[in-house]
């Protein structure tokens, strides 16, 4: 399982290098807010893998329902002239924050 991890992210590495793509500035906020989504989901999953309840249907919905949540209320937030993104923001990185803690007391053993 370790191996499929590390190789997708040499090729996903690669491909980054190779096909470098560019953003179009109106969509930064709303990208930003899609990674911070997948960040938490997947440090979510190492943190349950730690644990020893990983889902694999609970994982792959979760990254794309969060993303695509994510997404819609800083495009709507946008509508409405409103920086919803901000939430978004703040919400995910609070949640990496503590996922990141609980993965690093679980990997020190305490």
């Amino acid at each position: 399982m370790l191996y499929y991890s590390i190789a997708g992210l040499i090729v996903g590495l690669v491909a980054g290098l190779l096909f470098p793509m560019e953003v179009p500035v109106q969509y930064t906020k709303l990208l930003s807010v899609a990674i911070l989504a997948g960040l938490d989901s997947v440090l979510g999953a190492l943190r349950a893998v730690m644990v020893g309840n990983y889902d694999t249907v609970v994982f792959i919905s979760g990254f794309f329902v969060n993303g695509f949540l994510a997404m819609l209320l800083s495009y709507i937030g946008n509508l409405l002239g409103i920086d919803l993104y901000l939430i978004g923001t703040l919400v995910f990185g609070m949640r990496i924050f503590q996922n990141i803690a609980v993965i690093r007391r679980l990997y020190m053993g305490k």
